[in-house]
């Protein structure tokens, strides 16, 4: 008895495909992956002089990760210690360029903010974007830590000094109504 499947058979090729990809997407992380995130984030690290460190998680096979670290530093503030002299000094981590493997075998590209430990929480890692072994070239990697220093110049900068479009366009009687019924 022959049953009609309709679409089906073409779903569990798509699927076949997938678990194939998966296999070779992993193979490309030793082969091409890793060798061009490593070399063009040294570079970009000689060229620019920015302190930091690549370093290569490898505990996990097929879930490993290159992070471009830029380690901690004093934040320059200290917390004094109820009735002593004693000040605690607050250090600050200055964020992170995660390339982490996927169980597919793509790669998740994320940033990590700087935060001063004992104020306030961390921030999650922030996602940027998923890609496939043959879409990660120099030139998105260049583009990632573009974003990467956008983020953190940002964070250190921390102001409030570009006023928000409502905060700077805010009339006062004359057609009040019709602007906060946009708003609404």
């Amino acid at each position: 008895m022959a049953l009609d499947i309709g679409t089906l058979a073409s779903k569990a090729n798509d699927y076949k495909q997938i678990l194939e990809n998966t296999i070779e997407y992993r193979k490309k992380w030793d082969k091409s992956m890793k060798p061009v995130i490593m070399k063009t984030l040294k570079e970009i690290l000689k060229q620019t002089g920015i302190k930091g460190k690549i370093n290569e998680q490898a505990n996990i096979e097929n879930l490993e990760a290159i992070v471009l670290d830029l380690g901690r530093s004093a934040s320059g503030i200290s917390e004094n210690l109820e009735n002593t002299d004693i000040k605690r000094a607050m250090i600050k981590s200055n964020g992170a360029l995660i390339y982490q493997q996927l169980f597919n075998g793509k790669v998740m590209i994320m940033t990590v903010s700087p935060y001063i430990e004992g104020y306030g929480e961390p921030k999650p890692p922030k996602p940027l974007e998923i890609l496939r072994p043959d879409e990660l070239t120099a030139a998105f990697i260049i583009r990632h830590v573009e974003v990467f220093l956008k983020e953190i110049t940002e964070w250190e900068d921390y102001d409030d000094d570009e006023p928000s479009q409502k905060a700077a366009f805010n009339p006062i009687g004359f057609n009040r109504q019709a602007i906060m019924e946009e708003d609404a």
